[in-house]
């Protein structure tokens, strides 16, 4: 972890991400005279919830877009939203913390889409740039713009006018205090032929809708488990695609176990009939307690093989059944991203479903000093739920940094909101469990890591032939997640694999030592060098 000592911080609040929560925290605290500056990966504000093709966007395809629309348009003017900057290291110093992110630009060879000073400005240690083949690989004099113009070479692969190439920018901002709402991202089991082109996660093929206005194929089927493959489907055939019907592992009538938790959110029992009805009028089956056993096709998903599971995830034997399509959707869940909270040495725990996620209090504050939590980190939940946490977040760092304690009857409200998310959340976890079994479906050849093409056998051999017991010496053994994803992808499938040895699941020491990172995003030997020196430098 990078410290250091000098500055103080330009801001008192950085929020991370951009989506519900994180635009409910920026707005909430920049409201009450807080600055802040919201830091995001994307080009728009609204995270994966709210992804969108711009400010033309109707919405069309999205929930509680008002919702969205209001955040959005109270940023400009009170928040400093820094888009397409990914944040790879955070650290602390003596006055808050140090937050490195790369900002992702484009070298035109004379022009470009982000000018690069370097210096202290308010809130910045200093500016460095590092454009990947382009001319400018020199930190970027102040004022002046990334590129040289004239001079490049498309065949060496300099920056010219009519060849782009990517330039990054690595900035150093020092805060007071940190929300952290990084979000979730799908959850993969693997299973035979899933890296088959047209083998999709449903939240990929949602973006692709969502962000683009494209569709991921013509005959789609959507499998897992949750409730998040109805909106999928409902979305799809909205926009007219053929949808071969959802293959659900659980099965909705769980929620009957919790009248409690359904009785204080009617909002989502409404959304997902309405997903429902979206369905049987486009008349998509749903199939309850369905699994993928494999996918099929040469070169291309042309169809896959589904069997049905007994009330404790067992096949159900001779209920195999084939199906016709070229895409599949398939997701189990997602997995909370905590990368920065464990950089920062947050607590964590295991959730309902499995995962492992940071630890708040009922304010939204973390273990770590001067450090928030909202939304999908402290475990999935929703995008309303977000709103609500990313609010409490909000609130709870301006009290602590301004001392501008909340209005006690909006406080007791807020806590009541995310009391009710959260039940909703757990039964939401008990109804639709991962399916237990799936890993003694997998044959030997089944490719567990994309990125290191790491097969079940090979990290079955680091256990029984090497003495690997645990994920993180499996991954040293046979080196699942040393690739591009470090992990993401199949972390969690190795983690399973290593447990289901000893009959039982992974533990929340297992998953946090795969998940934890000195660096959270990929970032260039380049960029690394050129980040270690002095404030201003």
């Amino acid at each position: 972890m990078m410290t250091s000592s000098a500055a103080e911080p330009g801001y008192d609040l950085a929020v991370l991400g951009a989506g519900p929560a994180g635009l409910a925290a920026a707005v909430r605290a920049a409201t009450a005279g807080a600055r802040v500056v919201l830091i995001d990966a994307g080009a728009h504000p609204g995270g994966q919830y709210w992804r969108h093709r711009g400010p033309a966007d109707s919405g069309a395809l999205h929930h509680d877009w008002r919702t969205f629309q209001t955040l959005r348009d109270s940023l400009p003017g009170r928040v400093e939203h820094l888009a397409r900057h990914t944040v790879w290291q955070v650290g602390r110093y003596e006055h808050g913390l140090e937050i490195h992110t790369v900002h992702e630009g484009t070298a035109h060879g004379g022009s470009s889409d982000t000018v690069h000073r370097r210096g202290a400005g308010e809130g910045t240690v200093g500016d460095n740039t590092v454009c990947r083949g382009a001319t400018c690989d020199e930190p970027a004099r102040e004022g002046t713009l990334c590129g040289d113009a004239g001079r490049g070479d498309p065949l060496r692969g300099d920056a010219t006018p009519d060849h782009p190439t990517r330039c990054d920018t690595e900035r150093c901002l020092r805060v007071a205090a940190l929300v952290v709402a990084t979000g979730a991202y799908d959850r993969q089991l693997p299973f035979p032929g899933w890296t088959l082109p047209g083998v999709y996660t449903a939240g990929g093929v949602q973006s692709l809708l969502k962000g683009h206005g494209v569709l991921a194929g013509r005959r789609i089927a959507v499998a897992g488990t949750g409730p998040f493959l109805l909106a999928v489907a409902a979305g799809l055939a909205e926009s007219g695609a053929e949808v071969a019907g959802v293959f659900e592992a659980g099965h909705p009538a769980g929620f009957a176990r919790f009248p409690g938790a359904l009785a204080v959110n009617a909002a989502k029992l409404a959304e997902g009939a309405g997903f429902l009805a979206t369905m049987a009028r486009h008349r998509i089956p749903y199939h309850p307690r369905t699994t993928v056993l494999a996918a099929h096709g040469k070169g291309e998903l042309s169809g896959i093989t589904t069997a049905r599971l007994t009330r404790w995830g067992k096949l159900v034997p001779g209920s195999e059944s084939e199906v016709d399509c070229d895409t599949l959707a398939v997701g189990y869940g997602f997995t909370p991203q905590l990368e920065i909270p464990l950089q920062l040495g947050c607590e964590t725990r295991l959730d309902e479903d499995g995962s492992l996620v940071a630890v708040a209090d009922h304010r939204q504050r973390s273990t770590g000093d001067r450090v928030y939590l909202a939304g999908e980190v402290c475990g999935v939940a929703g995008a309303a739920a977000s709103v609500v946490e990313g609010h409490l977040a909000g609130i709870a760092a301006v009290e602590d940094i301004l001392g501008i304690a909340p209005d006690p009857r909006e406080l007791r409200g807020l806590l009541r909101q995310r009391r009710a998310r959260r039940a909703f959340a757990r039964a939401m976890h008990r109804t639709f469990p991962v399916p237990p079994g799936w890993t003694d479906r997998l044959t030997p050849a089944t490719v567990v890591c994309r990125c290191e093409e790491v097969d079940a056998a090979t990290i079955a051999a680091a256990a029984t032939e090497l003495g690997a017991t645990d994920p993180r010496a499996v991954k040293l053994y046979a080196r699942p997640g040393m690739g591009l994803c470090q992990g993401r992808v199949c972390g969690y499938a190795t983690s399973c694999l290593t447990a289901a040895r000893e009959n039982r699941t992974p533990t929340a020491e297992e998953l946090r030592s795969l998940a934890a990172r000195p660096i959270a995003s990929p970032v260039t030997l380049g960029m690394l060098a050129k980040g270690d020196r002095s404030p201003g430098e």
